[in-house]
């Protein structure tokens, strides 16, 4: 199904957002509703958005006028709908609503038009119980705000098509979102579900009188949150927390209907931010918060244990997999980190033992361990190899473009992309993904040359410091797991180059030392600033940089931290070229092919290894080494074939045999 025209009904700041995006990314747009003056006040946020953009030198004001020009507002739902190709409604979270807006649309859209609910919570299939073709109804469900959160849950009521819950899949990626498949229709699909036994904790902790908001706020924020989550609640609205937990209570487990507190602040009007009151008395848009000690009764596990098990829960159930619930719940929730890679770095024993607890302490049966972990299977779960409740194998969704760590070949040489974000942070997932492209590229021999590269702006900027890493020994780990990583390129049987621009810091810095040749911008920012965090080079940064320079002088970086440039870099014989950025790829790929077609690949290798093993051993064993590699290639077709190149004066045709 192409979709090429779209309507949004509703404009309030949701709907409205919604449609912005459509249209920047290019689609006419029409926007609904039947109340005027909500109509106005949606095209006026838009119009603030996009004023917005141009401020910031994201979009010129010629590009503001193109945009608007996609838009249609208007207060005809015939108008609206009877030319597009899909319909998204956008109003209040009230299932009546929801339904009665539906039937409206089936009045004037198309027999093939898709139609699309925003709902954060309700079940699909209850939205589409009262439609005439429900097949083609699917949940698409945007972030809030939806101009700038990336996410979108695509969800499969009981009765959607595949051809519409595909259509919808790449529909989201056209206008520039990350999508995940939500494949079974459950009340608050993946990221909102995960956090629902999260927030019935919190709400327990004070009916339970454990600790007061302001010391629980305190001890969130202390963790690197921005905001508590008693201080969230007072954002998103009392009444809006209750409502879903009591649309929860219906669908998933009476357990979410034991909420004193909340029930009791809406029945006295202590909404929020709305109302001025709720846990806190707010005052020109901030909530004025008692000062108090960080909590000592609460911990971060017991929330992680809470994510851990409703999302194996998802996973048992068929909901969505493992890659997928990580990614919307790191992406939704506009964290670092989802409950997948915190449950890899915690035993199942851990997360049971701590389950049992909760459930020990509250009595509520949401937080009883999932059966999965029960059985203490909780990695099986995690990686992809458990089968649902259905018996069928929960496989991962492997999408390349997804990837943080791409592949891309040229000739006889090969480019090694990360693409993690604007400053390509260095993750547990880049190390895995790029061992995993090392290692295909170690034995093809159509490869001679490997160029290590960042997005079209940054190298990279370093690790990633709010990974979550539970304990002392696994940060060793993460340690040890970098080194090895980043050695693997040391090692590898090609010339690996790094091309280094505009940030090559820490983590970066080390990537790009374990490579053979750098090749910088002369305005690119390096070195290591770890001892300024209380950190020190953990990825091999401290032996190799000392090899490679000498100690007095990489010490004198090191411990000071300094910054310096690639003009300097190439001074320090840190870096072998430099280019300005706008020729640096093309330079680099040109000095690679180059060496691809007049080096042997073999010479190449064996010289490697002797270079990295020859400096780690007394001179007489570094000589032997080099008579044995030397006797070594006498007998390669690669040695005859340069002596005949050389002797013919033509270009060596290395096999790489």
């Amino acid at each position: 199904m192409d979709i090429k025209k779209a309507t949004v009904v509703g404009s309030g700041l949701m709907g409205s957002g919604i449609a912005q995006v459509i249209a920047q990314a290019g689609f006419p747009v029409s926007v609904y509703d039947s109340f005027p003056e909500a109509l106005k006040k949606g095209k006026d946020s838009v119009e603030k958005s996009l004023g917005r953009l141009v401020k910031s030198g994201k979009i010129s004001q010629d590009k503001v006028s193109e945009i608007l020009g996609r838009m249609v507002f208007t207060g005809s739902m015939e108008d609206a709908v009877k030319d597009s190709d899909i319909i998204i409604e956008a109003v209040p979270e009230i299932p009546e609503l929801k339904e009665e807006v539906f039937k409206n649309i089936e009045k004037f859209a198309r027999q093939d038009a898709i139609l699309a609910t925003n709902t954060s919570n309700i079940r699909i299939t209850e939205i589409a119980s009262s439609l005439k073709n429900p097949e083609r109804l699917a949940g698409m469900h945007f972030f809030n705000p939806p101009v700038i959160m990336k996410l979108v849950e695509v969800i499969k009521g009981e009765k959607t098509s595949q051809a519409v819950f595909d259509s919808i899949f790449d529909f989201s990626k056209k206008i520039g979102k990350t999508p995940i498949r939500v494949m079974k229709d459950t009340a608050g699909f993946v990221v909102n579900r995960i956090s629902a036994p999260e927030s019935l904790y919190f709400i327990l902790l004070l009916d339970n009188n454990v600790d007061t908001p302001q010391a629980i706020d305190s001890f969130a924020k202390g963790q690197g949150l921005p905001m508590g989550p008693y201080e969230l609640m007072d954002y998103v609205g009392v009444d809006t927390v209750l409502h879903s937990l009591e649309y929860y209570a219906k669908t998933l487990s009476p357990d979410y209907g034991k909420t004193k507190i909340i029930k009791k602040m809406v029945d006295e009007n202590k909404l929020g931010i709305k109302t001025g009151q709720g846990f806190y008395k707010w005052e020109n848009g901030k909530a004025q918060i008692p000062k108090s000690e960080p909590s000592s009764k609460v911990q971060l596990l017991d929330v992680f244990v809470l994510e851990i098990n409703e999302a194996v829960k998802l996973i048992e159930d068929g909901v969505a997999v493992p890659d997928d619930i990580e990614k919307g719940y790191s992406l939704g929730m506009n964290r670092p980190f989802g409950p997948i890679s915190v449950a890899k770095g915690l035993t199942n024993k851990e997360v049971k033992d701590k389950l049992d607890e909760l459930y020990n302490k509250f009595k509520v049966e949401v937080f009883k361990p999932a059966r999965t972990i029960e059985e203490g299977k909780l990695k099986d779960a995690i990686s992809g190899n458990l089968k649902s409740k259905q018996g069928a194998p929960a496989k991962e969704n492997k999408d390349q473009g997804d990837r943080l760590v791409h592949i891309v070949r040229q000739g006889k040489v090969a480019r090694i992309e990360i693409r993690n974000g604007k400053n390509n942070l260095l993750n547990g997932t880049v190390l895995d993904q790029l061992h995993e492209s090392i290692q295909e590229l170690w034995n093809d021999r159509e490869i001679h040359v490997v160029v290590v590269a960042g997005n079209d702006n940054v190298f990279s900027a370093g690790a990633e410091l709010t990974q979550y890493i539970p304990d002392a020994f696994d940060f060793i780990e993460n340690s040890r797991k970098g080194e090895r990583t980043f050695r693997e390129l040391s090692e590898m049987p090609k010339i690996v180059i790094a091309e280094m621009k505009k940030y090559t810091l820490g983590g970066g810095f080390e990537l790009s030392l374990n490579c053979d040749i750098r090749i910088s911008t002369p305005d690119c920012i390096i070195g290591f600033p770890e001892v300024t965090l209380g950190l020190l080079p953990g990825w091999s940064g401290s032996q190799r940089l000392a090899k490679l320079i000498g100690l007095s002088r990489a010490t004198s970086l090191i411990l000071t931290g300094e910054k310096f440039d690639g003009k300097k870099a190439e001074e320090l014989g840190i870096v072998y070229k430099t280019y300005s950025s706008e020729e640096i790829r093309e330079k680099t790929m040109e000095f690679a092919a180059d060496l691809a077609e007049k080096v042997s690949p073999i010479a190449a290798a064996l010289t490697k290894r002797l270079l990295n093993k020859g400096s780690e051993v007394p001179m007489d064993v570094g000589l032997e080494m080099e008579a044995i590699a030397m006797g070594t290639i006498y007998t390669s077709q690669d040695f005859m074939e340069g002596i005949s190149a050389f002797v013919q004066k033509r270009k060596p045709e290395y096999k790489f045999r």
